[in-house]
C-alpha cells in the first residue's frame, strides 16, 4: 500500500511582473518557486500571463543579483567588487550626506518603479522629505501616474472603469489582449459578451480594433483633436446630461465656444477620419446606459496630453458617466488602511524646499505646486491632505532633473538612486539620461538583474521579487480594494527588499525614529491598524477586501477641486498661468525628409518595459525588435519581411528589424519600447543599450513636449528608414528571430 505525498504548498501572490498586479498563486518545490497558478476565486482565474507563468524563470535566473557590489572600474566599465549589505549601506549613507552637506538637499533624486519594487509603502518619499529633497521621479510621469494628476484638474480625483456593468468601452489607442493588461482584456470582453458596445481609436487595426464596434483610424497624436469633435457633436445634438451640467459644472459656456473651433470638417482634416464616423461614434458614447473611457498609455505621451486627458474627464462628465454604475466611478480611500502619502511625511519637508522641485515651475501639473492648491479641497471631500494616486501626483519632471543632473540648470544634481527602474531606457532623450549619469558623484541601483542603468553605478544591491516578499496591494490609491500576496520562498544571499534598503539607509543617516518599523509585516500592520486587525489575520482569513462601492458620492461631498464642482474651465490651470480650457496642438509636422509619423514606446507582450529579454521561454517569442511598416510603404521603401532598417528622427536612431503588417495606417511607423541586449554584456557598450532603444528617438525640449505636464510627444513624430546591414555582433536569438 502506497501513501499520496502532499502536494507542494502555494500560497498567494502578486505578480509585480507588470503593472496590472494579477493575483495568481505560487508553488514552491524544495524551497524554490516552481510554478505560477491562476487563482482558485473564479473571477480571477483568467488574470494569468505568459509573463506571469514565467515567474520561475526569472526569479530563479541564474544571472540574478544576490549580492551587494561596488564599483571598481570607471563608471561604466562594469568591473565591480562583492561586500556586504552593511558595508554598502553604511557608504552609501556617508556619500549622500556628503553630497547634501555639499550641494543641499535637492542634489539627490530619485528614480523608482512601484509596481516592480512594490514594497517601499512610501519610505523613499518619507526619507527624501525628512532630508529636504523633492526631486522623485518615477516612468508614471509618462503612464497613469500623469493621467492621475491630470484628471484631478478637473474633478479632484482620478475614478475608474466600472467594466463590469458597463454598456459602452471607448479605447483610445489601447489594446488589452491576453497577455498583455490581462484582467482589462478579460472585463472587456466579459463586458462585449453581454451586449457592450465597444469602440476602438487607433492608427493600427488592433487586437482591440479588429473585434470592435467601430474603429476610428486617426493619425497618431490627434486624440485631443478627436475629442473635441466628439463634445461639437454631443453639445449640438443635446446629448449631454443637462441637469448635471447645470447643477455640478463651471465652464461650461466658456468650454462650448472653445469646441465650436472645432466643426467636424476640421477635426476629420487633422485626424484623418470621416466626420459621419466620428459623429456615430460620439453618439454611442454618449447615448449608452453606462459608459467608460478606461486610463490609456497613448494619450499620457502627446503633445496636447494635458488636454487629451482632460478632454476624457470632461467626455465622462458631461454625458453622465461619472460615478455612476457602468460609468467612470471614483473610490473613495479605504478606511481601514493608511495611505501610502500619509507615510510619506510631505509635510515634513518645508515650502520653500516643496518649491525647489524641478519641474515645479515650468510643468507643475503633477508637481507639488498643484498638490499644494488641492490640499484644501482633498480635505473636504476625502479626508486627505496629501493623496498620491498611482504615485503619479507629487513628481519632479523627469526632463528636467535628468537636465539637472547633466548641466546643472537650474542647480545641480549628484546622487541619483534608482530602484526596479532601468532609468536610462525608460524617459525620453537617452542621450541626455547617459550625461546626466555620467556627471553624478553617487549612483545606487537596487533590481534584480545587471541593467545598461546599474552598470553605470557605484553601488548595485539586489532586489527581492513579488514571491519572496509579504504584501498588501492597495491599487495605488486608485480603487480601494485591498489584496493579500504571502512570501512563499527565501530570497536567499543578500538580497533585501526595497523596505529594507530605505529602513536601513534612513537608520544609517539618523532618521531611525521616523523609520520604527523592524520588519515589513510590523509596516503592513501599521497600514492595518485602522481595520483593528493584523497582516497574519488579514492572511489567514481573506484574500482580498474592500468597502462596498458607492456612487454620486458627490451629491453629499461636492468634488475635491477649489469651486467644489467638475471645472470644465479648470481653475488651477488658471492660476498656474495655463489655458483653462483644453486646446489641439499640432505636433511636430513630417517632411520629405522625414516623411513617416513615427510612434514609439509599445509594448511587447513577452517583455514589461525593459525587462525581460534575458529570459529565454520570453525571448523565444520576440527574439528581435520589429519596426511595424504598412505594405505600401514597404514596397515604396523596397524593404521586405525582417530587413535591417535604421529609423532616424531629428533626436538620434535606432536600428531593428522590419515587420510588414497590413495593419499599420500608411504613413505610420511603430516602434517597440524598451530593447537592449543582456546577452552582449561584456562585448557591447551597456550591453547594446543605444543600439534598439526607443527612448533616444523623441526629443523634451520646450517645444517639443506638452506645457502644462512636460510629458514628451511619443505619439506621431517624424522619422525616416534606411536600410542598413545587421549591427555587428549580434547574437544567433536575435540574428535568426
Amino acid at each position: 500500500m502506497t501513501s499520496l505525498a502532499e502536494p507542494p504548498p502555494t500560497k498567494y501572490v502578486i505578480c509585480s511582473i507588470c503593472d496590472i498586479g494579477c493575483q495568481v498563486r505560487a508553488k514552491t518545490t524544495d524551497g524554490r518557486l516552481s510554478r505560477i497558478l491562476a487563482h482558485d476565486n473564479p473571477l480571477l482565474t483568467r488574470n494569468i500571463c505568459y509573463k506571469g507563468t514565467a515567474a520561475p524563470h526569472i526569479h530563479n535566473h541564474a544571472d540574478r543579483l544576490r549580492i551587494p557590489l561596488k564599483r571598481v572600474g570607471g563608471r561604466g566599465e562594469d568591473r565591480w567588487e562583492e561586500i556586504t549589505h552593511e558595508q554598502a549601506i553604511t557608504e552609501i549613507a556617508e556619500r549622500l550626506r556628503a553630497t547634501v552637506e555639499r550641494h543641499g538637499p535637492e542634489a539627490w533624486a530619485v528614480s523608482t518603479s512601484g509596481w516592480n519594487t512594490q514594497t517601499a509603502h512610501g519610505l523613499d518619499r518619507r526619507l527624501m522629505n525628512l532630508v529636504g529633497s523633492p526631486n522623485w521621479i518615477s516612468g508614471v510621469a509618462l503612464c497613469a501616474g500623469n493621467t492621475a494628476a491630470v484628471n484631478r484638474l478637473t474633478y479632484g480625483w482620478f475614478p475608474s472603469p466600472d467594466l463590469m456593468n458597463t454598456n459602452c468601452v471607448v479605447l483610445f489607442g489601447h489594446n488589452p489582449r491576453k497577455h498583455s493588461w490581462t484582467p482589462v482584456y478579460n472585463a472587456i470582453n466579459a463586458a462585449r459578451a453581454r451586449g457592450a458596445k465597444v469602440i476602438v481609436l487607433d492608427p493600427r487595426v488592433s487586437d482591440q480594433a479588429e473585434v470592435a464596434d467601430l474603429h476610428l483610424r486617426l493619425r497618431a497624436g490627434t486624440d485631443a483633436a478627436m475629442c473635441l469633435g466628439w463634445l461639437k457633436v454631443i453639445f449640438d445634438e443635446g446629448l449631454y446630461d443637462a441637469g448635471f451640467v447645470r447643477d455640478w459644472c463651471v465652464g461650461f459656456d466658456e468650454l462650448r465656444a472653445r469646441v465650436d473651433e472645432y466643426p467636424l470638417d476640421r477635426v476629420e482634416a487633422i485626424t484623418g477620419v470621416d466626420r459621419d464616423l466620428i459623429a456615430e461614434a460620439a453618439r454611442m458614447y454618449a447615448t449608452a446606459d453606462g459608459a467608460v473611457i478606461p486610463w490609456t498609455p497613448v494619450t499620457d505621451q502627446q503633445i496636447s496630453s494635458t488636454s487629451a486627458i482632460r478632454l476624457h474627464s470632461i467626455l465622462r462628465a458631461v454625458t453622465g458617466n461619472l460615478d455612476v454604475v457602468g460609468g467612470d466611478v471614483m473610490h473613495a480611500p479605504n478606511p481601514g488602511w493608511v495611505p501610502e502619502a500619509h507615510l510619506q511625511l510631505h509635510d515634513a519637508i518645508s515650502p520653500a524646499q516643496r518649491a525647489r522641485q524641478l519641474g515645479y515651475d515650468k510643468h507643475p501639473v503633477y508637481t507639488y505646486r498643484t498638490a499644494e492648491i488641492l490640499q484644501g479641497p482633498l480635505e473636504r471631500v476625502w479626508g486627505v491632505r496629501w493623496m498620491d494616486q498611482l504615485m503619479g501626483c507629487h513628481m519632479a519632471n523627469p526632463s528636467e532633473v535628468f537636465r539637472a543632473m547633466a548641466d546643472g540648470d537650474p542647480y545641480p544634481v549628484k546622487a541619483f538612486f534608482a530602484l526596479g527602474n532601468n532609468s536610462l531606457l525608460s524617459y525620453p532623450n537617452q542621450h541626455q539620461i547617459h550625461r546626466a549619469l555620467r556627471n553624478q558623484d553617487l549612483i545606487v541601483v537596487q533590481d534584480i538583474f545587471m541593467t545598461p542603468t546599474a552598470m553605470l553605478a557605484d553601488y548595485v544591491l539586489p532586489g527581492d521579487v513579488f514571491t519572496e516578499r509579504d504584501h498588501i496591494a492597495d491599487g495605488w490609491g486608485w480603487g480601494n480594494r485591498l489584496s493579500l500576496s504571502q512570501q512563499a520562498v527565501e530570497p536567499g544571499g543578500e538580497i533585501r527588499s526595497t523596505f529594507a534598503f530605505w529602513r536601513d539607509l534612513a537608520h544609517a543617516m539618523g532618521y531611525g525614529e521616523q523609520f520604527p518599523w523592524p520588519a515589513l509585516e510590523d509596516l503592513l500592520d501599521h497600514r492595518l491598524a485602522p481595520s483593528g486587525r493584523t497582516f497574519a489575520e488579514f492572511a489567514a482569513t481573506r484574500t482580498m477586501d474592500g468597502p462596498p462601492p458607492a456612487f454620486r458620492k458627490y451629491l453629499r461631498t461636492g468634488f475635491a477641486t477649489p469651486s467644489g464642482k467638475v471645472e470644465l474651465a479648470s481653475s488651477i490651470l488658471a492660476d498656474l498661468g495655463f489655458d483653462p480650457l483644453p486646446y489641439y496642438r499640432e505636433g511636430p509636422p513630417t517632411s520629405p525628409g522625414f516623411p513617416y509619423w513615427v510612434f514609439s514606446g509599445v509594448r511587447e507582450d513577452p517583455f514589461f518595459q525593459t525587462g525581460q529579454r534575458n529570459i529565454e521561454v520570453l525571448r523565444r517569442r520576440s527574439p528581435s525588435p520589429k519596426i511595424f511598416i504598412h505594405p505600401a510603404d514597404a514596397e515604396r521603401e523596397g524593404l521586405t519581411e525582417g530587413d535591417w532598417v535604421r529609423l532616424e528622427t531629428a533626436t538620434g536612431h535606432v536600428t531593428a528589424k522590419t515587420a510588414v503588417k497590413a495593419s499599420m495606417l500608411e504613413g505610420h511607423l511603430r516602434v517597440p519600447h524598451g530593447w537592449w541586449y543582456p546577452e552582449l554584456r561584456g562585448t557591447a557598450e551597456l550591453a547594446g543599450a543605444f543600439v534598439s532603444s526607443d527612448a533616444v528617438l523623441s526629443p523634451d525640449g520646450d517645444e517639443d513636449i506638452d506645457y502644462e505636464q512636460g510629458t514628451p510627444h511619443f505619439k506621431g513624430y517624424p522619422g525616416r528608414l534606411v536600410r542598413v546591414d545587421a549591427p555587428e555582433g549580434m547574437s544567433t536569438i536575435t540574428m535568426e528571430g
